[in-house]
């Protein structure tokens, strides 16, 4: 999922400013190209929309991307890039927020300057005295938005690479679009034999040898390269650990030696040819008028692009009822994606780099806002068993249903009274999407990581930051924009909220950029030391006014239902 104001982590009044002093010029290698970029302020560089792969238009759509093999002699790279296609938003009935409340969620889908099927680019932000040799780190960001809308653009790199700057650990900054819905996630039986599935993760794989042929000559260094995202972001960050088995060497080097993921891990999901992923493809065909077609496939490739989008958006989105049991998203194909992403890290098959891991702690109770019509027990369990986990039996489900309930612990906003409740069973709702697609789920990769490799680095966090927000809570996303949502909760919420927004920033940008240094998030002498997950179980709970270390044994009994059961519970 994502969620609008994502900038405002950071000051973002001077986000895309254009200075009039003399423009950066950067020679890069691979392919060979003199690109032109702008200076942002007077600490940071920009450069937008450098093509990183080929256009993936006509006889390449829906085909793997391919690199550019040719010279692109001068590329400007000052102009907005355009987004890759975005899936539709649903008409559906969300439950009636407060308007001091809804604002804090603003447009649940980004709004692109421009969207063009030929979206294979990159931005790169550095700061202005980087040099040929000063071997910056670098933090690639996977943004977020269900696998159906965003953009490379969502979060500027200025705000980040200026905290860098100001924390004395600067670093460069990169983000990369990737195809989306079906054009990067088409599921199906003839997309698997064809060899084109996944696609949209190949896109940032390719990104990433991007970067690792051209990043030194913007003063990065290769061999510091961190990938970091939020909610299918994040995701996407533990599927680039896993893809091809865990092989993330290129030229004989790893691409990326650590990562970070906010609100995303190990999603539990069927395979690219299951029942849910063969439905979703017939459907595409079905609208795009090209079943009757000899090879359906091609059939999509050939139409004309509003023809093949119109199609790809027939199916449910994120942003109707079917909510987090979403049509595109990656699925286990056998050569890309080899493995359930929590098979992937249970069973080792993912590469051995260090890693950040954590969410919101509310971070399923945006999730429930078009489900208002869920009231009861029996309508919680017959909504898990028809729109999400298929495989589960009737007992199974019931069973998860009753682990939660709506009190203060198991509902989410969680340790709030039922007054939190959008509508009856909400809380409960919340906890269980929550739990299963993204807070117990990353213990599976914490778990085996500890048992059988306790030598590689893993932390683990929770976010309380905006606790007491009604009927939300600190909400999916919410730690990617504190400064923005904190200035509403004090004009709207003034008893409630009255914490250092920008002592929490400074906290956990001074954990990130020591980890995308270091390695070790401890090296800037914080506060409060951050431990390995480990046999402790030590989790950094990032609160409104301190931060502190707390045991992640919280709905352990949850815990142990989805990990016996996990092969009934995926999507």
């Amino acid at each position: 999922m994502r969620f609008p104001y994502q900038w405002a982590l950071f000051d973002a009044t001077n986000t895309w400013k254009h200075l009039d002093s003399s423009s950066p010029v950067v020679t890069a290698p691979s392919p060979s190209a003199t690109i032109t970029g702008e200076n942002e302020d007077t600490n940071v560089q920009v450069f937008k929309g450098i093509p990183y792969a080929k256009p993936p238009v006509g006889t390449l759509r829906l085909q793997p991307p391919e690199p550019i093999t040719t010279d692109l002699s001068t590329v400007q790279a000052t102009d907005y890039p355009a987004a890759c296609p975005q899936q539709d938003k649903a008409e559906s009935k969300c439950a009636p927020l407060p308007p001091n409340v809804a604002s804090l969620l603003g447009p649940t889908t980004p709004n692109p300057q421009s969207i063009s099927e030929d979206c294979l680019t990159l931005n790169i932000w550095r700061p202005a005295d980087a040099k040929l040799d000063s071997k910056l780190p670098v933090l690639f960001w996977i943004y977020g938005g269900s696998f159906e809308v965003g953009s490379s653009m969502d979060l500027s790199g200025t705000p980040i690479v200026n905290e860098a700057i100001k924390q004395s650990m600067p670093i460069i900054f990169v983000s990369a679009n990737y195809r989306l819905g079906g054009f990067g996630f088409l599921p199906g039986k003839e997309v698997k034999d064809a060899g084109v599935s996944n696609l949209g993760l190949q896109d940032q794989r390719q990104a990433l040898k991007w970067v690792a042929d051209n990043i030194e000559s913007f003063g990065g260094d290769p061999d510091k390269v961190t990938i970091w995202g939020q909610s299918a972001g994040a995701h996407s960050v533990f599927h680039q650990m896993a893809l091809y088995n865990g092989d993330i060497t290129y030229n004989e080097k790893p691409l990326f030696r650590g990562g970070i993921m906010n609100s995303g891990n190990t999603w539990p999901v069927n395979p690219v040819d299951g029942t849910r992923g063969q439905e979703v493809y017939e459907q595409v065909v079905d609208t795009a008028g090209c079943s009757l077609a000899n090879d359906t496939l091609s059939c999509l490739r050939d139409l004309p692009y509003e023809d093949f989008l119109k199609a790809s958006n027939s199916v449910p989105s994120r942003s109707g009822y079917y909510a987090l049991s979403l049509s595109y998203l990656p699925r286990p194909d056998g050569k890309v994606v080899t493995a359930s992403p929590e098979e992937a890290a249970s069973t080792g098959a993912y590469a051995k780099v260090p890693f950040i891991v954590g969410n919101p702690e509310d971070d399923g109770s945006a999730v429930v806002l078009n489900l208002t019509n869920i009231t009861t027990q029996k309508d919680v369990g017959d909504y898990l068993r028809n729109y999400y986990f298929l495989d589960a039996s009737e007992e199974q489900i019931d069973e998860l249903v009753s682990i939660y309930n709506d009190d203060d612990e198991y509902g989410a906003p969680f340790h709030t009274p039922s007054s939190n409740s959008l509508y009856p069973q909400s809380k409960r709702l919340a906890a269980i999407l929550g739990d299963v697609t993204v807070l117990q789920t990353r213990r599976f990769i914490l778990s085996y990581n500890q048992e059988n490799r306790p030598d590689n680095g893993a932390w683990s966090f929770i976010s309380s930051i905006f606790k007491g927000i009604p009927f939300l809570g600190t909400f999916h996303g919410s730690e990617l924009y504190i400064r923005e949502v904190n200035d509403m909760l004090v004009q709207n919420f003034p008893d409630l909220f009255t914490g250092d927004a920008e002592r929490v920033m400074s906290s956990i940008w001074s954990y990130y950029l020591s980890f995308i240094t270091y390695q070790d998030p401890n090296k800037s002498n914080p506060t409060v030391q951050w431990p390995q997950w480990g046999e402790g179980k030590n989790l950094m709970h990032f609160g409104r006014d301190e931060d502190d270390i707390i045991v992640d044994d919280f709905r352990a009994n949850a815990t142990s239902f989805i990990v016996e059961n996990v092969a009934s519970l995926h999507l």
